[in-house]
């Protein structure tokens, strides 16, 4: 009988036995988290399934770059053969962006995938909950998901809400995606008992929309304020939920309201005409909205995920500086 080939990949990079499925935590930052550096965790799926090639690259340089300039550690999170990471060498970031292999991962495929020896990149849901379980304070990210439109009828909410409810991270971000129903997903989150403060807004944002329209309760305007939030949760004992701070893109980077709202009433027309449902909503209504700005809602994304993600550094650091 022809002998198996041997398996020349790194051992850790092998399917893991029983006791492997802990996140690894780079060489950074596990030095960062022993010796009390900030830290600021990043999501992966952006980079995998959410910018074009060979932008996506760059841009995930780019965004490590700003927690650098910051004086904080980046920690972009994924799951490579089975191993979940949290932060990634050059090499597993460039795998990451060019490998179209990789599989978008929630929170509840990890089990799944690191069973499987599998690869994928970390939604919201699966980058908050790693992030935390290797214990990371601050996680910033683009647009958060929520109650989608016509809820009522397809029962389709996003499972990052669930999560964000029992998983005590600070998450800055540019509110939830414009295309979802954002009264009824800021509803759901006071339900489920998630912070919320402005940063520097008494409107909470609409991702690539500086303002929704719907009010938020708590403004802060520093890092400091959002560090004294934090501390005062930890003194008060309070149930392990998020705190969002939403934190919105510049209005001169903003994606004009009035192409928006044309642009997503003819998007969710034509999901009606189409019979789109369900998980194919949400896809087909981004791809609308990049196609029919011409790429200018695209750009405001990023805007705004660079906006978010230098500021989670300043709270990062602020954070390390007041303990």
């Amino acid at each position: 009988m022809p002998l198996n080939p041997p398996d020349r990949r790194p051992a850790d990079a092998r399917k893991p036995g029983p006791q492997s499925y802990e996140p690894v935590l780079s060489r950074d930052v596990r030095a960062a988290l022993s010796t009390g550096l900030p830290v600021v965790a990043l999501e992966s799926t952006i980079i995998a399934h959410g910018l074009p090639r060979p932008r996506n690259l760059s841009v995930a340089r780019e965004l490590e770059g700003l927690v650098r300039s910051a004086g904080a550690v980046p920690a972009t999170v994924a799951v490579l053969d089975g191993r979940a990471r949290v932060g990634l060498s050059e090499a597993q970031l460039a795998r990451v962006a060019e490998d179209p292999a990789v599989r978008k991962l929630g929170h509840r495929d990890l089990a799944p995938a690191l069973a499987a020896g599998a690869s994928g990149a970390t939604s919201v849901s699966a980058t908050a909950f790693l992030a935390a379980r290797a214990g990371l304070g601050v996680f910033a990210t683009g647009g958060l998901g929520g109650v989608h439109r016509q809820w009522s009828e397809n029962q389709d909410e996003s499972a990052d809400l669930r999560l964000l409810a029992r998983t005590g991270i600070t998450v800055v971000c540019a509110g939830v995606k414009s295309i979802l129903d954002v009264p009824a997903t800021l509803q759901r989150l006071e339900t489920l008992g998630v912070g919320i403060v402005g940063y520097g807004t008494e409107r909470f944002p609409g991702f690539c929309l500086s303002s929704s329209g719907e009010p938020v309760d708590w403004t802060v305007r520093s890092p400091e304020e959002v560090v004294e939030v934090i501390r005062a949760r930890e003194a008060l004992g309070c149930p392990q939920a998020a705190l969002i701070v939403a934190n919105p893109v510049a209005e001169r980077d903003q994606l004009d309201p009035v192409l928006h709202d044309r642009v997503l009433a003819e998007a969710l027309e034509a999901c009606r005409e189409r019979g789109i449902t369900g998980q194919g909503v949400t896809p087909f209504l981004l791809d609308q909205l990049t196609r029919r700005t011409g790429g200018a809602s695209l750009e405001a994304n990023l805007a705004a995920v660079r906006g978010n993600v230098a500021l989670a550094a300043r709270i990062a650091v602020a954070v390390a500086g007041s303990r």
